[in-house]
């Protein structure tokens, strides 16, 4: 069995389209049935291979998040059982697999764009930059939730001839990984804001982009944005905050320059045209609704929040229980079992909307988006002093957030839901009133420590389990919200993990390079982020 780590996907993608959005996801067949390849085509075969894990699809909710992240970030309700805090290695495996055959067809993209002569590589040039941000994007969820992993040497299997010794990849570590994305990022940035297209050009990344259909603006955009997000992830790291406020005062400071997301219409994700295309969110429906009740219900402590504030966004999210007489009720993570079962029997417990989110055909696949680029500025600026812009930015990304899930149900083309009506998108006086709420007003919090407990209970509700990997990452590094949680006695790992740990295929074939890192790999050694 091959590595992971250097694992070469050999299949390559072609599409020479035109670019209307209904027939704009016709260019990208599956990338394994294609032989030969272009600077051009192995761009978007970069984008394909990790589609399934940015669009909502079955195995990713169902496998992996169903029993893992939306557990952690208490996003879902569950029955508690034994071993339920150590993550399905299927499930981690899976996203593993899935990583490293999108790295796989970069380092081709790299390869193929080598071998090219220097006229055709400037030609080509915004591929490969726009490239590196997508793929910089998943690398820094990689590294949030397993640490330590191949990256540098990964994925040379074919630039190194097939030898397979020589391709055998050694782990980078977090910090490390973090400052070459972050340093690269800033040249991109810089690159970005002096790139011209000529028109063939430009017609032909309008054409192979299914994320930005070729806008080279929403690429700085989505630029500047993993770079905020990644900053303000190490901002309280002591080797990384002198940088982290620096940058991020850089690109808050200067929007022509550094332009981020700011608004909606601005959201980097992938649209869904047409979904009988391989771009769609089909498979959303059976990865949260086959797996039980357990895999759509909601948890006590979200519905329990946005009940107590009458937050505008819980109909857009949930639906009461058949027999809930109207009320939205959640499963308690640290009742008993039979008390769990007894309640969801009774047809009491409410579940994630179906018309906004699993049957929703056209749910895009979310990447950045600006409720979580305010949320970022909030934090920044209040832990810079500047209150009243932290105020406005949390303020802002409420009202975003409620106006996102609004723009995802205009969206929906669920149909022969008998049992329950379709939402009604909230108001603005409704926003309003929810952002003066007791327990939602900026004003009501009297210190940073309780404003800052405000921002990161809005990234929770906000991400849901809509941006599961923020919001665990977010949860662990701020340890707010406080969630309580069953302690399961009978195992080793009795609340949630910190981390996952290296799939076992790679401990396995990679031996020698994992023992570099075997002593941190557990589910108890912290993210190099996570010092709170």
């Amino acid at each position: 069995m091959k590595k992971i780590s250097f694992l070469l996907l050999t299949g390559l993608l072609v599409g020479n389209i035109s670019c209307k959005e209904a027939e704009f996801t016709d260019a990208y067949p599956n990338p394994a049935k294609i032989a030969e390849t272009t600077v051009e085509k192995q761009f978007t075969g970069v984008l394909y291979a990790n589609k399934d894990y940015v669009l909502p699809g079955y195995r990713h909710y169902f496998v992996t998040l169903r029993t893992s992240l939306n557990h952690y970030n208490q996003a879902t309700g569950w029955i508690n059982s034994s071993g339920q805090y150590i993550p399905g290695s299927s499930g981690v495996e899976d996203v593993w697999y899935n990583y490293y055959n999108m790295l796989a067809q970069y380092r081709e993209l790299q390869k193929v764009y080598a071998s090219r002569p220097a006229d055709q590589q400037a030609d080509r040039k915004i591929f490969m930059l726009a490239a590196a941000v997508y793929v910089y994007d998943y690398t820094q969820k990689m590294v949030d939730v397993l640490g330590a992993i191949p990256f540098s040497a990964a994925g040379m299997l074919s630039s190194n001839g097939g030898d397979y010794l020589a391709s055998s990849a050694k782990f980078d570590t977090a910090e490390g990984i973090y400052t070459f994305l972050l340093d690269d990022l800033k040249r991109i940035s810089t690159e970005l804001n002096g790139i011209t297209l000529n028109a063939g050009y430009q017609k032909s990344f309008q054409t192979q982009d299914f994320v930005n259909k070729g806008d080279v603006t929403a690429w700085k955009r989505y630029c500047n944005s993993l770079r905020l997000r990644m900053l303000n992830r190490v901002s309280d790291v002591e080797s990384f905050k002198s940088r982290a406020n620096t940058e991020m005062a850089e690109i808050l400071g200067n929007a022509t320059t550094y332009p981020i997301v700011e608004t909606n219409a601005q959201n980097i994700q992938v649209n869904v045209f047409n979904i009988n295309t391989d771009i769609n969110s089909n498979g959303f429906r059976d990865g949260l609704e086959s797996a039980g009740w357990f895999g759509n219900t909601a948890g006590k402590a979200m519905i329990d929040n946005m009940n107590a504030n009458n937050d505008p966004r819980l109909p857009l999210l949930f639906e009461p229980g058949a027999n809930a007489g109207g009320k939205y009720i959640g499963i308690d993570p640290t009742a008993t079992e039979g008390a769990q079962t007894t309640l969801f029997n009774a047809g009491q417990v409410a579940i994630y909307n179906r018309y906004t989110l699993s049957r929703n055909q056209f749910f895009p696949g979310i990447l950045i988006n600006a409720p979580q680029m305010n949320l970022i500025k909030a934090e920044y600026y209040l832990r810079t002093g500047n209150d009243a812009s932290a105020k406005t930015a949390y303020e802002t990304a409420i009202t975003q957030s409620v106006q996102f899930y609004n723009g995802i149900l205009a969206l929906t083309n669920a149909t022969g839901i008998t049992d329950s009506p379709i939402p009604t998108a909230a108001t603005a006086a409704s926003i309003s009133s929810y952002i003066a709420a007791p327990a939602v007003s900026w004003s009501s919090a009297a210190t940073n420590t309780d404003k800052l407990k405000l921002i990161a209970t809005q990234k929770w509700l906000h991400y849901n389990l809509v941006q599961p990997y923020e919001n665990w990452a977010d949860i662990r590094r701020l340890d707010y919200p406080v969630l309580s949680f069953q302690v399961d006695n009978a195992n080793n790992q009795t609340l949630p993990p910190v981390r996952w740990t290296i799939p076992g295929n790679e401990i396995t074939y990679n031996a020698a390079n994992y023992a570099a890192v075997k002593a941190t790999d557990n589910l108890k050694t912290k993210i190099f982020w996570d010092v709170k």
